[in-house]
């Protein structure tokens, strides 16, 4: 009977080889808009890039430039700033911008025969005060945490969008905060991960961002919260920025037009 039972494993573990092909639906490509104008404290902001690609499909291990594309950002005193591709890229550059807070922007692309559209306005941030960490934390009380504080400005709505940079993880944490509940008081950023070591570092931006991009952003992430992954990977369901097609609306692009004021901060874990 042992001998019988052994052979069934060794023929169920050789079964198992065989290469499965999985077919599925391919849609057309659609344009993918990753817009992001961070005009970081102390600098002149001027600049400034924007990356154009093309969806794929689900198994591609590659994302396709969008290429020959003409990507202009235009502010309320019709000043043009014209952004020109990188060598093929799909990275368009311009180093002329001019960054103003509550001054704004409107975002025009044309690719392939297609108008595309934004309008967002450059949002002020609070200034990083201290970083607080924490080496016991997280539910298993074996995570390293940190706490990144900040004031918020009182009597003022004010929306922010962290991001945590760091060679541990491939893909950085995000994560997006409202005032309604602290308003005019000190509050802090949090990020948590396991396999951070004294030594490492992280990159820590706070970016000050509109009511509209921060609830885009909040249904994102909890998408991906649900269902694991990145929130650049492929969506369980669409989730549409404030880039619309205004030649084909039914050819809709995905991504977001967002202009921050954006404080950095790069913290060495202890």
């Amino acid at each position: 009977m042992k001998k019988i039972i052994y052979l069934l494993l060794i023929f169920l573990c050789f079964s198992c080889e065989d290469q499965i092909d999985v077919d599925l639906n391919e849609a057309a490509p659609r344009l993918v808009i990753d817009a992001s104008i961070n005009w970081v404290k102390g600098t002149a902001g001027n600049e400034q890039s924007i990356k154009l690609s093309l969806s794929a499909p689900y198994f591609n291990t590659s994302v396709p430039p969008a290429n020959n594309a003409v990507v202009e950002i235009t502010d309320s005193s019709n000043n043009t700033f014209v952004f020109i591709e990188d060598n093929n890229t799909g990275m368009y550059q311009n180093s002329t911008f001019i960054p103003i807070i509550d001054e704004t922007y409107t975002l025009n692309i044309v690719y392939n025969g297609d108008a595309y559209k934004a309008t967002e306005t450059l949002k002020s941030v609070s200034s990083i005060e201290y970083v607080e960490q924490i080496n016991d934390g997280g539910f298993s009380g074996e995570e390293m945490e940190l706490k990144v504080y900040y004031t918020d400005p009182e009597d003022e709505e004010n929306y922010y969008f962290f991001e945590f940079i760091s060679d541990v993880t491939a893909i950085p944490s995000l994560e997006v905060y409202e005032d309604r509940f602290t308003n005019g008081n000190q509050v802090f950023g949090f990020y948590t991960e396991e396999d951070l070591e004294a030594g490492d570092e992280v990159v820590i931006r706070n970016n000050g961002v509109s009511k509209q991009f921060y609830e885009f952003m909040f249904v994102l992430l909890q998408q991906n919260s649900e269902d694991g992954g990145g929130p650049f990977e492929t969506q369980p369901a669409t989730v549409r920025g404030n880039c619309i097609n205004i030649t084909n609306p039914d050819n809709f692009p995905f991504g977001y037009f967002r202009l921050s004021e954006t404080d950095e901060f790069v913290y060495t874990i202890e």
